[in-house]
């Protein structure tokens, strides 16, 4: 079924025809959501509230855009809302993470080392101006083209190009700090 076929059918009562759009589209907000909280678990409850909030207001999709470019600001807005609730982390919070490092088949302090250059290169991104982020997640989380960061961001495709050229000189500076 075509998505505007299906999303008039979910409309019209149909409800149940949404799990295909979220089987559809659950990967691809999953991955967006987690370039902005980097936690698999935070990023799943905010995925569903994604879906939830998408549902609830599917009756004001205007089909100006296509429904993912729709679907995956629903995602940046959340995320970014999310970000905004939260608190900082406390000191204790941040030592049990540290502690928690992947079970593999690398030493410890292998995995340490590893567990700290992921945790760096997140928190880089993380101090990255709003639209750089939202930029550089949804092109290099998601590999979108730009033209569709564009659709989804509202702005020119040359207003992203110069966003992804920004943040990756950003991140080169902030990773490049002693």
């Amino acid at each position: 079924m075509q998505e505007t076929a299906l999303i008039q059918s979910i409309l019209n009562g149909h409800t149940a025809d949404f799990t295909q759009l979220v089987k559809t589209y659950e990967t691809a907000v999953f991955r967006i959501v987690m370039g902005f909280v980097h936690q698999k678990e935070d990023a799943e409850d905010i995925t569903q509230e994604v879906f939830v909030k998408a549902f609830q207001s599917l009756d004001r999709f205007a089909g100006r855009s296509s429904f993912s470019t729709w679907l995956f600001r629903i995602a940046i807005h959340t995320s970014l809302n999310e970000l905004k609730r939260r608190k900082r982390r406390t000191l204790w919070s941040m030592a049990a993470d540290m502690l928690q490092l992947p079970s593999s088949n690398k030493d410890p302090e292998q995995a340490f080392a590893e567990k700290t250059e992921q945790d760096q290169v997140r928190k880089a991104i993380d101090l990255l101006p709003e639209k750089q982020r939202m930029a550089f997640i949804l092109s290099r989380y998601e590999e979108l083209p730009q033209k569709e960061v564009a659709q989804i961001m509202e702005v020119t495709e040359g207003a992203v190009e110069q966003l992804l050229l920004r943040a990756r000189d950003n991140l080169k500076k902030t990773l490049q700090r002693p």
